[in-house]
């Protein structure tokens, strides 16, 4: 498990520097972007290579670091500084769950050893209310750095920093470390089969959601970002029903064509000065031959389609489902007739009919330089070919990724028969080459362009638009409520009390001591007045008490 993931890591994370190289080269901050880059890859890989949880949790937690400082590197703009300080929040919710669940596997196992801990726990019964407990605190944790409802919020606003940092955190490094823990930590989580249902709800919810939202935007980073939570609602989808391998698989087809189809689209907003919005893109695969060309492999790839790596995946997933329940595939189906519809409607938008920019800024585009397209053509043949490592039976393989993580993913539940899988593949690509067919009839044919006034579309799609309000749930019943209370503490309590005492009791002793400096007369015959009532006062008070 971990050899595969330090290749991945390793791997795509060198194709993402040398691409940065290029698309960095003027920023002021290149030397810091690179420090900042590399720290990154190094939590990452001390969070796969720990033997233990204590030194996962500590990558996991130097992930979260570097995570803030990427998406806020440009941070003179207080937005971007908003989006860095959103995800390092939003990730500290999960990561408390994280850190409860280490320790309440010490109490339980006396140990963080993964050596120590899995052959205890291979030997307890299922249903343990302890170690369900565990899994519960975990899954929060990989929640929040996974970007599963309801902690996903972070994803899409972390696309404020670098392109090369989206592709980093999308692809290879920290929405992965969730589904490596808990792929890790497969043989507890196989003894709380309620939790498992529970992943495996929340990742179909989030994958459908995820999907939903992803329709409608028109910023060609934040497609991609809600595509992003999507898959990885997928890969919960497979955990959740035991397919730990099917699941892990995912993460591998998904690290190759999520950084494509990033790098892809920050070689287009590379070659139009930053230009964002798909609606004032169109028609650039002539003027970008290799972008496109990689993009389409990448697009045809997270669709679905076969020989693409993205088809074995996600059918393997799904087939998995399918035996473990019919109305989670049907809707696990349909969200990957939605991947594919919104995923080739960014690629129409962008790359078919004609340009919708200025002229002048049409004279200006041009292809990537070679340090961002050679990245591009590597990503691409991975893309292509990345599933041949899991083939299954069914198609004449022997799934060689199953094999290699069978002495790690102890529980592998066994797929349908043939007939059945060919049914299953049958009804994925025929709805996903619809879904295809219905994009390019609506966005080449057609030529529509999404409307940027609001009045003028549905319900359903201002709903999509605005992320079914999810931020504006958060503000209004967390934010606002919180600052509220932080501002009566403020003003009332810290303000008006806590300092009303303190500065009461100054104001008291001072007073007092004003009354008392009187006393200090220097006058001998006051002194002696005051010693003769003194002992009068004494003498009465011990006559009275006898």
């Amino acid at each position: 498990l971990s050899s595969i993931m330090l290749l991945i890591i390793t791997g795509v994370g060198f194709l993402i520097h040398i691409y940065s190289i290029g698309y960095m080269h003027d920023d002021e901050g290149f030397g810091k972007f690179f420090s900042y880059l590399n720290l990154f890859i190094f939590f990452m890989l001390l969070l796969v290579l720990g033997s233990n949880y204590i030194v996962m949790f500590i990558g996991w937690e130097g992930v979260g670091l570097c995570s803030y400082l990427l998406i806020g590197f440009w941070y003179t703009n207080s937005s971007y500084a908003s989006a860095a300080k959103k995800a390092f929040v939003m990730n500290r919710i999960g990561d408390l769950g994280f850190l409860l669940g280490v320790f309440l596997i010490f109490t339980t196992f006396g140990s963080i050893e993964f050596s120590k801990i899995f052959p205890q726990a291979a030997n307890m019964l299922p249903g343990d209310g302890t170690i369900a407990l565990i899994a519960l605190l975990l899954f929060i944790g990989a929640c929040g750095k996974s970007a599963q409802l309801p902690l996903f919020t972070w994803l899409p606003d972390a696309m404020a920093g670098p392109t090369p940092v989206s592709a980093l955190i999308h692809a290879a490094t920290m929405v992965t470390a969730g589904i490596y823990m808990i792929a890790r930590s497969n043989i507890l989580f196989d003894l709380a089969p309620v939790v498992q249902h529970v992943i495996a709800i929340v990742g179909l919810t989030t994958a459908l959601v995820g999907a939903l939202i992803a329709l409608t935007q028109t910023d060609i980073k934040k497609v991609l970002a809600y595509s992003t939570v999507s898959q990885l609602g997928y890969m919960f989808l497979g955990l959740g029903v035991g397919a730990y391998d099917g699941g892990f698989f995912h993460v591998i087809t998904h690290a190759f064509f999520k950084a494509l189809l990033f790098l892809g689209a920050g070689s287009v907003i590379h070659a139009m000065h930053h230009e964002q919005d798909m609606r004032q893109m169109g028609g650039l695969r002539k003027k970008l031959p290799i972008t496109f060309i990689t993009m389409l492999i990448g697009t045809l790839a997270i669709a679905g389609l076969p020989p693409f790596s993205g088809f074995f995946s996600k059918d393997e997933i799904l087939a998995h489902v399918y035996e473990h329940n019919k109305f989670m595939w049907a809707i696990g189906v349909f969200t990957a007739f939605l991947t594919a519809f919104y995923m080739f409607r960014m690629l129409f938008l962008t790359f078919f009919g004609t340009y919708r920019g200025t002229h002048h800024a049409e004279e200006k585009v041009h292809e990537s330089p070679k340090s961002m397209t050679i990245p591009l053509i590597v990503l691409a043949f991975l893309s292509a070919l990345g599933g041949f490592i899991g083939i299954p039976e069914v198609l004449g393989g022997h799934h060689w990724l199953s094999q290699w993580l069978s002495p790690v993913i102890m529980h592998h539940p066994e797929p349908g028969d043939h007939s059945t899988e060919f049914m299953l593949m049958g009804i994925t690509i025929a709805g996903v080459l619809i879904s295809i067919g219905i994009a390019y009839s609506r966005y080449v044919k057609q030529n529509h362009i999404p409307v940027a006034n609001e009045s003028k579309r549905s319900v359903l799609a201002n709903l999509s638009y605005h992320k079914f309000y999810f931020d504006e749930i958060y503000d209004a019943i967390i934010r606002k409520p919180l600052d509220a209370l932080s501002t009566f503490f403020y003003k009332v309590v810290d303000t008006k009390i806590v300092d009303g005492i303190v500065n009461g009791l100054g104001w008291g002793t001072s007073e007092a001591s004003k009354g008392l400096r009187l006393l200090q007369s220097g006058n001998v015959g006051f002194y002696i007045f005051m010693m003769v009532v003194g002992i009068i006062s004494l003498l009465l008070y011990t006559y009275l008490s006898l």
